[in-house]
């Protein structure tokens, strides 16, 4: 462990903030109540200076057909800027534009243990009972590390299930100091602090884990109103509600769980009374959760028709070019500290 090593503080400017999404499928209610929402917010207060990145790199861990990926990653960058992350504000940009990401993590990998590697709860998950597990997957936690070092981010927003991953991240900064630039220099890397998302942890539609595409149980933030409200329907509450006159337990539901995330603070009242005393159905419950979800995301779905693959894309190079701008002066730092390259550039 490397944890005595004394890190200077980083120069006063605005909090860097650096946050990335997988390009795996249409963006879900999960990414935008946890995650997306929070970045527009936080775009549109401007006290910060905001990264996001589709992380496409990491989509490819697993077994993927290379067509497919190019239409998510369009698809996202459009979900995106429809919900507000405006790229006129923000630097917001695709992982492998940017090739010092895997640059870094090659390098990052040099200060990396396997056994904090074999640790990383996501590769235990991802990887039981397969046949076939890459290399990738189990390196998977280094290029995170990377993408968030590469830009010296000070906060990086996660949820619970992240957490590990962004303390590897911090460890390996202070491995990488320690071993190459010791106590008496200025460091390269300083340890990026987690903000932790204030939305609840959104569960599937079938109440078993986190929303997630892989598993078939969440509701895409651009569907049809018809097919919103369909799956909506049928989503999971609380077993032991049989009849409407049994009582409910909302604190259990994942759909008052979804109010809290959505609803005003009125209507959580309202909806918790009428379920603790069993005067809605879950039902209507859902029916007053599908109302609050439409008046956000009618003008979503009308920016997003509005939006051209080609004009998005043009903006993902001008974001791709500002990003690289200060990833190229990291590795110069970088490959200086290790002794690496002939002309130090």
């Amino acid at each position: 462990m490397t944890s005595d090593v004394i890190l200077d503080k980083p120069p006063a400017r605005l909090a860097r903030v650096f946050s990335g999404i997988q390009p795996t499928g249409e963006l879900h209610l999960g990414n935008y109540l946890g995650a997306v929402r929070t970045w527009r917010e936080q775009v549109e207060a401007g006290t910060d200076e905001t990264m996001f990145c589709v992380v496409d790199a990491h989509a490819i861990t697993v077994p993927y057909d290379p067509k497919e990926l190019r239409k998510n990653i369009d698809d996202l960058v459009l979900d995106l800027i429809a919900c507000g992350v405006d790229p006129e504000k923000t630097t917001l940009f695709v992982q492998s534009d940017v090739r010092e990401h895997m640059e870094l993590a090659w390098y990052l990998a040099s200060v990396t243990p396997m056994g904090d590697l074999s640790r990383m709860t996501q590769f235990k998950d991802k990887g039981e009972g397969k046949d076939f597990v890459s290399t990738g997957l189990f390196t998977y936690p280094v290029l995170m590390s990377a993408d968030i070092l590469l830009y010296k981010a000070t906060i990086v927003p996660v949820g619970e299930d992240q957490v590990q991953h962004l303390e590897l991240a911090r460890e390996t900064a202070r491995r990488f100091n320690h071993r190459f630039v010791g106590k008496k220099q200025k460091p390269v890397f300083f340890e990026p602090k987690a903000r932790l998302s204030a939305t609840p942890r959104i569960m599937g539609l079938d109440g078993e884990g986190k929303m997630s595409k892989s598993k078939g149980n969440t509701i895409g933030l651009f569907e049809a109103p018809d097919s919103f409200w369909k799956k909506l329907s049928k989503a999971y509450t609380d077993p032991q509600r049989l009849k409407l006159s049994d009582p409910g337990r909302p604190e259990i539901c994942n759909i008052f769980t979804m109010h809290k995330a959505m609803s005003p603070k009125e209507t959580q009242d309202e909806v918790y009374v009428n379920c603790t005393e069993a005067k809605w159905g879950c039902v209507a419950c859902k029916k007053v959760l599908f109302e609050n979800f439409e008046k956000e995301l009618i003008p979503l779905r009308t920016k997003r028709e509005q939006l051209s693959v080609d004009k998005v894309r043009q903006a993902m190079g001008d974001g791709a070019s500002k990003a690289r701008r200060i990833a190229v002066e990291t590795m110069k730092e970088v490959r200086e500290v290790m002794g690496l390259g002939s002309l130090g550039t």
